[in-house]
């Protein structure tokens, strides 16, 4: 019981007709599925925000991806998302949702939270490592949406948490924001993330 598969925000708001839609979002439900059998563990984060949450950009009077100033730094504006309770942020209806774990992140309405294992001030845990350490877990695939942030930021974490980290790229899918998705290529490498 070493393997798990952590599956990132494969949320309604992440893919087509949603209100932060990664582009082919929905196209890698059936092959995520499909590996579940595979591992010793599956693990689903699920992006969790209450109403007026603090990485809105309605929050702030300004435009959607534009960026602003956070104590821990310079945080994206995003459109209302993965409100809590909301179809929007539902997991896809095709996902499998028989998982060991579910985790919820950017709940606290003052910090986001991209990383399944701490919120965006580095600092704050999510509870994932713990759970993963007395599971006995060392080994992690993960998988999901988008490969440049929540992905990215979750190998990275992993990654230097100590966790021998796989990504595979073919069921993820990304923003691709102003380079942001080569950008995250090249930390997950530095890390030491294993890309596939």
């Amino acid at each position: 019981m070493t393997h798990a598969l952590i599956v990132i925000d494969i949320q309604n708001d992440f893919c087509p007709g949603g209100a932060l839609a990664v582009a082919g979002g929905d196209e890698i439900v059936a092959g995520v599925n499909a590996l579940m059998d595979d591992f010793d563990a599956v693990i689903l984060t699920q992006d969790w925000h209450p109403r007026g949450h603090s990485s809105f950009a309605t929050t702030h009077g300004a435009d959607p991806f534009t960026t602003t100033e956070m104590p821990y730094g310079t945080q994206v504006l995003w459109p209302d998302h993965c409100i809590q309770g909301t179809d929007g942020a539902a997991f896809h209806p095709a996902l499998r949702t028989d998982a060991d774990l579910i985790i919820r992140k950017g709940f606290n309405p003052a910090i986001d939270s991209y990383s399944a294992f701490f919120e965006n001030d580095q600092t704050t845990p999510t509870g994932l490592e713990g759970y993963l350490r007395t599971r006995g877990i060392d080994t992690l695939t993960l998988v999901g949406l988008a490969t440049d942030f929540c992905v990215n930021f979750s190998a990275v974490d992993a990654a230097k948490l100590g966790f021998s980290v796989t990504v595979r790229t073919d069921l993820c899918r990304a923003i691709d924001m102003d380079g942001s998705l080569a950008a995250a290529t090249t930390a997950m490498r530095e890390a030491g993330v294993i890309l596939r």
